[in-house]
């Protein structure tokens, strides 16, 4: 059955989930880090966020671009995108209806790919707004993160590739991506990859790690992750963030996101 426009719209647009609203300390975190990652390799003064969610991260690119639009679908998630960051500009829109006289130096779709009908359609109309020579990033869940494949020996997933009810449900997913499905549609879509990752070794479920950050023992002294006798304290929760980033960074088809670089062919 072929949805149309209108209908997608509105599934998009009932789904509750945001970054700032669900698993939040986490959240928080892999935000960061995903903007970290994305400016080691979008260069440029002008940035597309496609789609921009509430706009919590595209706030934290603001700093680092000289020009802004975000696109999303939702109304209320744009709603507050303006509130977060009124100086960039908004649009409430499906991606594959966004129209814009304007390229852009960079161009990100950011955990999008697994939401919308056709992923390769969505890849060639975003790198329609690229200038030459222009980067788009491209982040995905990671079907295979190591906390993923945990859960199928201890039984709680069936497989790697199975779509949990908050997946269906809350987030709106559709599919699930390995970075070589992931490489395969951005090569389909006429683009050719300069670079991938990953984003952030995950070795617990998301609501695990939200809970971990807010209750793990942090402290030096209490035998957690802190050392005893240091003579200068340090942030251990950041420290683990940190060293999360890392080492995804080395083994990135552990990590929670995988991404992919583009530019035109």
């Amino acid at each position: 059955m072929t949805t149309s426009r209108s209908d997608e719209k509105t599934r998009q647009e009932r789904f509750p989930w945001e970054r700032s609203k669900y698993h939040t300390d986490y959240n928080a975190v892999l935000a960061h880090y995903k903007v970290v990652s994305c400016l080691e390799h979008a260069k440029g003064d002008s940035l597309l966020d496609l789609a921009c969610g509430d706009g919590l991260m595209t706030a934290m690119f603001a700093e680092h671009f000289h020009r802004i639009v975000g696109v999303d679908a939702s109304g209320d998630h744009i709603a507050e995108a303006r509130r977060r960051l009124p100086a960039a500009r908004f649009f409430e829109s499906l991606i594959e209806d966004f129209e814009i006289d304007e390229k852009f130096d960079a161009v990100l779709l950011l955990d999008i790919l697994e939401h919308v009908i056709d992923p390769v359609a969505v890849l060639k109309k975003a790198a329609g707004f690229l200038v030459s020579g222009g980067t788009l990033i491209a982040h995905v869940p990671n079907a295979v993160a190591i906390n993923r494949r945990l859960a199928v020996l201890m039984g709680t997933l069936t497989s790697c590739h199975e779509l949990s009810p908050f997946d269906i449900n809350v987030a709106g997913h559709r599919r699930t991506y390995e970075m070589e499905t992931l490489i395969s549609d951005v090569k389909a879509a006429g683009l050719k990859v300069t670079a991938t990752g990953g984003v952030f070794y995950k070795m617990l479920s998301t609501p695990q790690m939200d809970w971990f950050l807010k209750n793990g023992l942090w402290e030096e002294g209490g035998f957690g992750w802190g050392r005893v006798g240091e003579e200068k304290s340090k942030d251990w929760k950041a420290e683990f963030c940190r060293a999360c980033y890392e080492l995804g960074k080395q083994q990135p088809n552990d990590c929670n996101i995988i991404f992919v670089c583009a530019t035109h062919s």
